[in-house]
């Protein structure tokens, strides 16, 4: 039986350790301001001069990515539905093969630097909201342990945040996240190795993960209604993260930061280590978490008022006696968000002025460009920050923050493979499967948050407060149990397409973009093959009809479809051949290529 009073909140040493990291990202901001104070073009300030190495990049990858949203919300998850979590590790390992042989290649080859270009609007607005998101979260952490303003964290976060981004650009960015890297997976060992010690180490953490019926880890139920299944997790959670890594601006403007196409490939094969150290370490902070509470659950006690709050709670428990810790794992929290933001800031200033201020405003000077890109971090900083006060109404943040992704993430998926496996698409049918898909998705998505899934389809485990003697029956539990009787009136999809797994909204949108910009296309009349570049482009013709090589011209519009090697030896050298298109625009400016698989006939749309 628990008989601990409610836990405390910081002291010095806490506040110093987590001041540490703010002081440390900053100046790492300020050095590379200094140290690149002479680089005057675009390329040198968005994408690093293309001259980044693997590791560090990697490094970056797995910070912008594995953000509060898993330091504070993945062991939560686990607490309360069960370590299937970890199945995510299926979904990372597809999703970085198929981004390092499928979408890296294209995007390095192509020598672009912003692959939004004509939806960078739409995307751009969920990037921010998903930031708020990533903010809300860690301010929340911090308000629940240490007692400091909400909405001043989220403040002092955008600051830092936009102060690094627009003093040091891209290579400040990249060597921030490695930084802040570290600091999560000390606050994460810092967790782990107090924590087992607390619940009577490893074998008892497992015994009691098991009577709690936290380590069910693999249900194979078809039913896409269910929160997490083993396929929810695997299929949808590979394309909800494919959305995420294999299109995403943050991601292909890092990778296209490496000096060679094998360093961004290597970095992501890195970051895929990365992703499963995290998530692993994400799980059993979660099941040591169960094992600590198991008799007396503190959010169904009314110690906590949220789910999202219990990890920071648990940790002022088991590390509020050795000052500092809780500093250093706060720091923790807020790294994978700063991390997270500044990739934000620097990918949208990258998108407005690739994809808008250059056609608008074509010969402004270097200076004007280096100074307008700087705007352009402070103005998306200060948005992405403001958006935190929308995020602070959409409930659970893992939840929360993968379905705005999926929404966005999976049509966008589906017209970016349009352009690249069927080289026949035209734009007519990019852009009207892509309409069709993020309105199918959004309309499945915000009908779920208007209707959440009953607990029958997410299934919650149960929580027990037996062990709590401060209780008392004035306390209602805070589980979801209540939602059985209490339902209000739903309309019929409530119960079926709005009680769709979150996980399914990417491929949704993928499906339906895929579908309907092959069916918009072949009304409107295929692409002609001989507009389209074969070295941006990866036809599942190729694949899927290896054998025929009428299949094969199909898929390319009617025209022959060369082998990427015959092209590379018309054109002689292809390293040649690629640093010519980079660096033969005036001032040393990149050549950009237009993603080919969506040429029309006379334009690119």
């Amino acid at each position: 039986m628990r008989t601990k009073s409610p836990v405390g909140t910081f002291v010095t040493w806490d506040y110093v350790v987590f001041a540490l990291l703010f002081v440390v990202s900053s100046g790492i901001g300020v050095f590379f301001a200094i140290k690149e104070r002479n680089a005057v073009s675009s390329k040198d300030f968005l994408v690093g001069g293309r001259q980044m190495t693997c590791v560090p990049v990697a490094l970056s990858l797995t910070a912008s990515f594995m953000s509060a949203v898993t330091v504070l919300g993945a062991p939560a998850d686990v607490y309360r539905f069960g370590a299937s979590y970890i199945l995510y590790a299926i979904a990372y390992t597809f999703v970085v093969v198929v981004t390092a042989e499928l979408f890296v290649p294209v995007f390095y080859t192509s020598g672009i630097t912003s692959t939004y270009e004509v939806i960078y609007r739409p995307v751009s607005f969920i990037t921010i909201l998903y930031t708020g998101v990533v903010v809300y979260a860690p301010a929340l952490a911090l308000n629940q342990v240490t007692g400091f303003n909400l909405w001043g964290s989220i403040v002092a976060t955008g600051i830092v945040c936009t102060f690094y981004c627009t003093l040091g650009g891209l290579k400040a960015v990249v060597w921030t996240d490695a930084f802040q890297m570290v600091v999560m997976v000390m606050g994460f060992l810092s967790v782990l190795i107090q924590g087992a010690q607390s619940v009577g180490g490893v074998e008892a953490m497992w015994s009691k993960a098991q009577t709690g019926g936290r380590l069910d880890v693999f249900d194979f139920d078809p039913n896409p209604l269910r929160r997490h299944t083993f396929w929810t997790l695997s299929i949808g959670g590979t394309f909800t993260w494919l959305g995420i890594y294999g299109v995403n601006q943050s991601v292909i403007q890092r990778c296209i930061s490496c000096k060679t196409q094998t360093h961004a490939r290597l970095a992501l094969y890195l970051n895929l280590l990365g992703l499963v150290v995290i998530l692993c370490c994400a799980v059993f902070c979660g099941l040591i978490m169960y094992a600590f509470y198991a008799d007396c659950d503190p959010w169904s006690a009314g110690r906590v008022s949220a789910p999202d709050q219990l990890m920071p709670y648990f940790v002022m428990e088991i590390l509020g006696e050795f000052p500092g810790l809780p500093g250093l794992f706060v720091a923790c929290a807020f790294s994978g968000t700063l991390s997270t933001v500044a990739a934000s800031i620097n990918a949208l200033a990258t998108v407005t002025y690739e994809d808008f201020v250059k056609h608008c405003w074509a010969n402004l000077s270097n200076t004007a460009t280096t100074w307008t890109i700087k705007g352009l971090c402070v103005i998306f900083g200060i948005a992405c920050t403001s958006m935190a006060v929308v995020a602070s109404y959409m409930g659970g943040i893992v939840q929360a923050a993968l379905s705005i992704h999926g929404m966005c993430g999976g049509p966008m998926l589906g017209m970016f493979s349009l352009g690249i496996l069927f080289p026949c698409a035209n734009s007519k049918g990019a852009i009207g499967g892509f309409i069709a898909g993020i309105t199918v998705a959004f309309w499945a998505g915000i009908g779920a948050f208007i209707y959440p899934a009953p607990p029958f389809n997410s299934r919650p485990l149960p929580l027990i407060t037996d062990g709590c003697p401060w209780l008392n029956s004035s306390i209602t539990p805070a589980t979801d149990a209540p939602f059985l009787t209490s339902l209000p009136p739903r309309p019929p999809l409530a119960d079926s397409w709005y009680s769709l797994s979150y996980l399914y909204l990417s491929a949704v949108g993928f499906i339906t973009t895929l579908s309907v910009g092959l069916l918009i296309t072949s009304l409107t009349g295929f692409n002609k093959g001989n507009n389209v570049d074969p070295l941006l482009v990866r036809p599942v013709g190729n694949l899927f009809c290896f054998w025929s090589e009428r299949g094969k011209q199909m898929c390319w519009g009617g025209a022959e479809a060369k082998p990427r090697e015959q092209v590379r030896s018309e054109r002689g050298s292809h390293e040649i051949w690629l640093e010519t298109t980079r660096t033969g625009a005036p001032d040393g400016e990149e050549k950009c290529y237009s993603n080919s698989g969506f040429v029309s006939e006379t334009h690119s749309f």
